[in-house]
């Protein structure tokens, strides 16, 4: 038995591949979660928050402490002035602040525009809310916002755009002119943005990761969701949080509090310590993940797995339509056998399924001898069907 609204969602394509990569040994390079965890500081405050007694329900917006500090990190690193009671909530991950946001602010029948390929979860919410999807696809091989296309996808009946920058799986960073394009169009057509920006800080080169928010006339209408997870390499923990107006936060609330009503206490006061007092190493986490791009990206050009090279998050994007395969699923399901490595996939985050048909996914915040090792066995394969 099934609720309609969950038809064609019984199982993701990370738990699927995830799986399959622990029946056969294989490396995963699939699913993107890092081999090590965050700063010791950060996982001993979590220690002395459980010692300190810090074990029941936290409030459901969140503890103050961790409020103040999100606050704060939205002030240090864009300028962004928040009411740290009013215009912040905390979230059970930024997934949770996905679905509450949608739950709380999308009727049925409103039109989302969403950049594609996409996030799974959000097609699933969108589904769960009655929203109808509007797709505005990020084309390889370059994955640029097409400012005529977005423009094309918005009509009477639009009401969200929700964006994500830097952009999962592709690794696009949305320059200051296309998410001005973004802005333009929100402000013309009276839209909300919702904006996941749980990668900001993981981007490389001389990319920046500006949050639309910050762009004049959006700071009204943007909410923008993030993470600790993947700044700290925590993703276990699950916190996430919600910034933006109080009538947009507020919305998220009312649908999160029927849902996790609350994530883990101790964690929640372990994050708040670590966005006060560890402030550097997510900039050090992405200069490290930077030299995992270049060896993963590298190793897999010599292969012949020619990669989109990424500016930002964790993955790296290759097309194996050349090597005969009818799609990214069918390389993907022989490779474990064949390689003894695991990818994803792409085709399952698009509404174009051609556009997405042969592209995989490849995640390099594994340490470099997992990387080495996947490498090495992809180069020990016939990868050709």
């Amino acid at each position: 038995m099934l609720a309609q609204r969950l038809h064609g969602m019984t199982s993701t394509i990370f738990s699927t591949m995830s799986a399959l990569a622990v029946r056969t040994g294989s490396v995963n390079l699939g699913q993107g979660f890092p081999d090590t965890s965050g700063p010791d500081q950060l996982l001993e405050a979590a220690r002395e928050a459980i010692a300190a007694g810090a074990n029941q329900y936290a409030p459901g917006i969140g503890i103050p402490q961790l409020r103040s500090a999100i606050a704060d990190h939205q002030r240090r690193h864009y300028g962004i002035d928040l009411d740290p009671d009013r215009e912040v909530c905390v979230t059970t991950g930024c997934t949770e602040a996905i679905a509450a946001a949608l739950l709380g602010l999308v009727d049925p029948g409103d039109e989302v525009v969403v950049l594609e390929p996409y996030y799974d979860s959000y097609v699933a919410m969108l589904q769960m809310t009655g929203a109808v999807r509007r797709p505005v696809t990020l084309r390889a091989p370059d994955f640029r916002l097409d400012a005529d296309a977005l423009r094309a996808a918005i009509t009477d009946h639009t009401r969200f755009v929700l964006l994500n920058s830097p952009h999962n799986p592709t690794g696009t960073v949305l320059t200051r002119e296309e998410l001005q394009a973004v802005a333009e169009l929100a402000i013309e057509r009276d839209l909300v943005v919702i904006t996941d920006e749980v990668y900001e800080h993981l981007v490389f080169d001389d990319h920046e990761h500006v949050p639309i928010a910050t762009l004049p006339g959006m700071g009204e209408r943007t909410l923008t969701l993030s993470s600790v997870g993947k700044s700290y390499s925590v993703t276990g923990w699950k916190v996430g949080w919600a910034t933006g107006p109080a009538s947009l936060v507020s919305g998220l609330l009312a649908a999160k509090q029927w849902l996790s009503f609350t994530s883990g206490t101790p964690f929640q006061h372990a994050v708040a310590h670590a966005l006060e007092h560890e402030r550097d190493f997510p900039r050090e986490l992405a200069a490290d993940l930077q030299k995992r791009r270049d060896q993963l990206c590298a190793g897999l050009a010599e292969i012949g797995l020619d990669p989109r090279v990424p500016e930002g998050t964790y993955f790296a994007t290759t097309d194996v339509g050349h090597l005969g395969w009818s799609d990214g699923l069918e390389f993907c399901e022989a490779l474990p056998e064949r390689a003894g490595v695991v990818a994803i996939p792409e085709q399952f985050f698009y509404d174009d399924v051609e556009a997405g048909r042969h592209l995989v996914r490849w995640a390099f915040c594994k340490e470099p001898d997992v990387i080495e090792d996947g490498l090495r066995r992809l180069r020990r394969a016939v990868l050709e069907k």
